[in-house]
């Protein structure tokens, strides 16, 4: 018990002394406080567990759309595509933001199967905004967050964005449009008939 002990003071040791607050007051308010991947991830993820509560995990939805797993499979490649871009951004590395391939039905296929259906999706997304809200936080400089970034973005085989955007605009339209609007799209998905 007393390493346990020992190595809870040696990280708190190591822990950055918090700037001056003169520093503090000259600098703009952070974007990221709180950071958008808290709220807008529950409510996806409580959508999917309704509608893999209903007995039926991959309800038929409507011709032409996506079924619960198919719309997981795709969050948590818009997602992995995200954190892709932030982690080269962060280390000055050159990146794009392209979400060709999180339409393509055989990859999304793939990602189903590699997470092992329903509940894998969930845990794979419930893990990705914990590393997205890790790593867009204070990590992040306003520099980095300022960033262009190339971005290639679709929706129903259709181009929504062909231009360089922020960093920032691509984490917050995950966090205010994307996940929101793939809620949206699971709670509508038709539910079971009830047993009477």
């Amino acid at each position: 018990m007393e390493h346990v002990e020992l190595a809870r003071l040696k990280r708190q040791e190591r822990r950055p002394l918090p700037r001056s607050h003169s520093a503090q007051d000259s600098r703009k308010k952070p974007w990221w406080t709180p950071f958008p991947f808290e709220t807008p991830t529950a409510p996806l993820l409580d959508a999917a567990s309704t509608v893999a509560g209903s007995g039926d995990t991959s309800p038929v939805p409507p011709t032409g759309e996506w079924n619960a797993d198919q719309i997981l499979a795709h969050v948590a490649i818009v997602n992995a595509a995200t954190i892709a871009t932030v982690s080269a951004a962060s280390a000055g590395a050159p990146t794009t933001y392209d979400t060709r391939t999180a339409h393509d039905i055989w990859t999304i296929e793939h990602v189903i199967a590699l997470a092992g259906g329903n509940a894998g999706l969930r845990e794979r997304i419930r893990l990705q905004a914990d590393a997205l809200c890790a790593l867009g936080g204070p990590m992040l400089s306003e520099t980095e967050l300022d960033t262009p970034v190339p971005a290639l973005l679709l929706s129903h085989d259709k181009v929504l964005v062909n231009q360089p955007l922020p960093l920032r605009d691509l984490i917050t339209g995950l966090a205010d449009v994307e996940l929101p609007g793939h809620t949206r799209q699971l709670l509508a998905l038709p539910q079971p008939a009830a047993d009477d």
